[in-house]
């Protein structure tokens, strides 16, 4: 590594060791040693690092952040500028150039322990943006779509996830290998067309987890995007790109799928509101599927208002069903994890302090149901270019598919009449009442979780999902709860046709109790 130039306020030699502290620090960072990062930061909850992506707090957090990037943060440093306040204590601003192009400036605040080692308290970091994510967008235009002159849509953007055909351009659905053998699409999907149409411009083609088949928002090919809400956690998926595209303010609506809970757990974990549509109200015409029994268009945004002019435009024409009076709330545990469990007895005490608790199946029973199901459909949708393509697909992706090829007539046959049992089930509780559930169960896992505890946050959550899935309603994600992991969308789950209702009812619980505001 070259030696940068180094100054001090007062011209005199820095403190011993802190240079040294300095450039080793940046090459574990280069390197991705969590361990040693760690070692560079003081321990406790006030350590904080800032960044584009915003604030971590924690040492082991910052370290895993910081790791994530190695060298494709990679940069050297040319100068460092030290000021010392205090004993012990320096303020350290650095400028780095990136091998990438461009240059970047680091300030930290560093002190020394008891032990002689310096560590960092503070620091705030400096970077050029790219000009386009790729870990959001595949593909940016200025616009890509112009919107009509006129219409209630004039003025939004959208971010339009990577399953919808859009005339002129390959569909990828988040498949590096796929992309480069799709052809050329020659008309653009009714969901997309009846935006532009409303005056809407379509930014670009966001990131999509492969094949849609996730909700935690990671993709081997393009990376994972950044959750706007808590950085150093999943953004949620599979309609991933759309909503870190709205989350950071680079479009106001994201046009996106939900099989599984596809909009409602991004929107969750991003403080969002996110719309699932009853299920058949906005046409599938030009969208790839996963599991057509369950895929709905739907939409992302920051604020009830928008979501609201976005749905009248894409289900105009739909069946309407008002909902009833009465209000429910699932008896017992929703969630296995207490910070979301008691979040959610305080909202909906706010939300609907007079809500009936009514025993709902057994979330494993629902998401066993759907999970057979789902998988023979889409093992029906992409089995021949899976088997056809192998190492094409991540990890994750690639066991499902697996697990997927190997659901027989049979136990289709078996996983559907159960299916129909206890969707029947459901709606004879349900009626036309309004039910209340978390959006998913638990913040947004970090980027260091494990697999394990990945799979138990998304088993977890698709217990709740799939009763919107397995019952073909309207489910909408809003933005109210706050547990120390970062936000929980309340999800409110209304009789078939009840759409605009449902985001009407939010609009005016969100004026009364207040929503989270991340976006």
């Amino acid at each position: 590594m070259t030696q940068p130039r180094v100054t001090t306020d007062d011209g005199s030699s820095p403190p011993a060791g802190l240079v040294e502290a300095v450039l080793a620090h940046e090459s574990a960072r280069v390197s991705g040693d969590t361990k040693a990062l760690a070692g560079f930061l003081e321990r406790g909850p006030h350590t904080v690092r800032v960044d584009n992506a915003g604030l971590v707090e924690g040492p082991d957090a910052i370290a895993a952040q910081l790791a994530t990037l190695g060298e494709a943060g990679a940069s050297s440093a040319l100068e460092l500028h030290v000021h010392r306040a205090g004993p012990g204590v320096s303020h350290v601003v650095s400028t780095h150039v990136s091998a990438n192009g461009g240059r970047a400036t680091v300030s930290q605040l560093w002190r020394q322990g008891d032990d002689g080692r310096w560590r960092i308290a503070t620091a705030h970091v400096s970077t050029p943006g790219p000009a386009i994510d790729s870990r959001v967008w595949r593909l940016v235009g200025s616009p890509l779509i112009t919107g009509a002159h006129e219409g209630p849509l004039k003025g939004e953007t959208v971010a339009v996830k990577d399953l919808f055909s859009v005339a002129g351009v390959r569909r990828g659905v988040g498949v590096r290998a796929f992309v480069v053998s799709a052809k050329l699409e020659f008309e653009t999907a009714p969901a997309v067309r009846a935006l532009v149409d409303a005056g809407a411009d379509v930014v670009g083609i966001a990131q999509t987890d492969q094949f849609a088949y996730s909700i935690a928002g990671l993709n081997p090919d393009y990376g994972t995007p950044p959750n706007a809400a808590v950085p150093g956690a999943i953004p949620g998926g599979s309609s991933s790109g759309p909503a870190t595209a709205v989350a950071l303010g680079q479009a106001s609506i994201g046009l996106g799928t939900d099989t599984a809970g596809s909009i409602r757990v991004p929107a969750s974990y991003q403080g969002l509101w996110g719309l699932r549509p009853t299920h058949g109200a906005i046409p599938m015409q030009g969208v790839a599927p996963l599991a057509p029994s369950y895929d709905t268009v739907g939409y992302l945004t920051r604020d009830g208002e928008t979501l609201l002019a976005a749905a009248s435009v894409g289900l105009a024409g739909a069946p309407f069903q008002r909902p009833g009076q009465r209000v429910i709330v699932p008896d017992g545990v929703v969630t296995p994890y207490a910070d979301v469990q008691a979040a959610f007895r305080e909202a909906t005490a706010a939300c609907a302090p007079n809500a009936d608790r009514v025993p709902l199946p057994a979330f494993a029973d629902l998401f066993e149901a759907f999970r057979v199901t789902q998988q023979a459909e889409a093992w029906r949708a992409h089995g021949s270019w899976v088997a056809a393509n192998p190492g094409a697909l991540g990890k994750d992706v690639a066991s499902r598919f697996f697990a997927a090829s190997g659901v027989t007539p049979g136990r289709e046959q078996e996983a559907l009449a159960q299916r129909e049992r206890l969707a029947s089930e459901l709606d004879a509780i349900l009626g036309d009442s309004l039910l209340l559930i978390p959006a998913a169960a638990s913040a947004a896992p970090p980027l260091t979780a494990t697999e394990d505890e990945l799979e138990a946050a998304r088993q977890a959550t698709l217990g709740l999902t799939t009763i919107a899935g397995l019952t073909g309603r309207p489910a909408l994600s809003i933005p109210v709860m706050r547990v120390p992991g970062g936000p929980v969308g309340i999800s409110l789950v209304g009789p078939r046709g009840s759409d605009m209702s449902l985001i009407r009812t939010a609009i005016l619980w969100a004026r009364n109790i207040g929503v989270i505001r991340y976006g």
